[in-house]
């Protein structure tokens, strides 16, 4: 009889040797195969996350920026008029009296005309937006808006406003009246080309450009007995303005 026997050198290279993952255990493979995939669908998971975060950060942003409270500041100034040849001593012991309240930002301001006291007048919000150069009168009687070239002469910027505000609220302030005259020009149809602040003032309601009097052709020399005037007493600066809006 032969005796077959395998020596121990080759019986240990032989146990030396490793099997595949598939050969030597179907479900480590397949455990390995999952890990691979858990991995993957983890980057894409985070990479979406990442994709929505920032989203909900630009759009908190853009939130915050037009839809927080701005400060809210009260003046009041008195003035007099100084086109109707009215001195400091010929001045009346009562002076006239506008108040009004403003909201302000770094591109906006918006301020709110109460209803005048003793004297003609249309209650209304004043929008600047200094972004656009652009001011729109919102006038609460008529339900209209009009929408003119921002005076910079006239309207200060934002911090300076809100210096000038500042000042107010500690008391009212002895001025002057300027006037200027506005004429209705053209409708517009499509508010969303005057920007966002605008168009959320203005839209479901009429809105007409404006331009200045002193600049239409001719000087704009016109019968104002046909006009439908209304005048708007506010203040932007060291002075009372009183806008006079005519529809021709």
């Amino acid at each position: 009889m032969v005796k077959i026997a395998f020596s121990s050198a080759l019986a240990q290279k032989a146990l030396g040797k490793e099997l595949p993952v598939s050969e030597k255990d179907p479900e480590l493979a397949s455990a390995s195969r999952s890990n691979e995939g858990s991995t993957g669908r983890c980057l894409l998971t985070l990479l979406g996350l990442a994709f929505i975060l920032s989203g909900l950060i630009v759009g908190g942003a853009c939130l915050y920026r037009y839809f927080t409270p701005k400060r809210l500041y009260h003046g009041a100034m008195q003035f007099s008029d100084v086109s109707s040849g009215a001195t400091e001593e010929s001045q009346p012991y009562y002076l006239p009296l506008v108040e009004e309240e403003v909201e302000i930002s770094d591109n906006m301001a918006v301020i709110s005309v109460p209803p005048p006291r003793f004297r003609p007048g249309d209650p209304a919000y004043i929008l600047h937006d200094f972004n656009r150069k652009l001011t729109a009168y919102l006038d609460l009687t008529l339900r209209t808006c009009f929408v003119i070239p921002l005076n910079t002469s006239v309207v200060l910027p934002p911090q300076d406003l809100m210096d000038l505000f500042m000042q107010l609220m500690s008391g009212s302030y002895r001025s002057y009246l300027v006037q200027e005259d506005l004429v209705v020009t053209e409708r517009v149809d499509n508010v969303k080309a005057l920007g966002h602040y605008i168009r959320r003032l203005c839209d479901g309601k009429d809105t007409y450009r404006m331009q200045r009097r002193s600049e239409l052709p001719g000087g704009g020399i016109q019968k104002r007995s046909v006009e439908e005037c209304f005048t708007i007493h506010h203040f932007e600066n060291k002075f009372v303005t009183e806008t006079r809006i005519c529809k021709a």
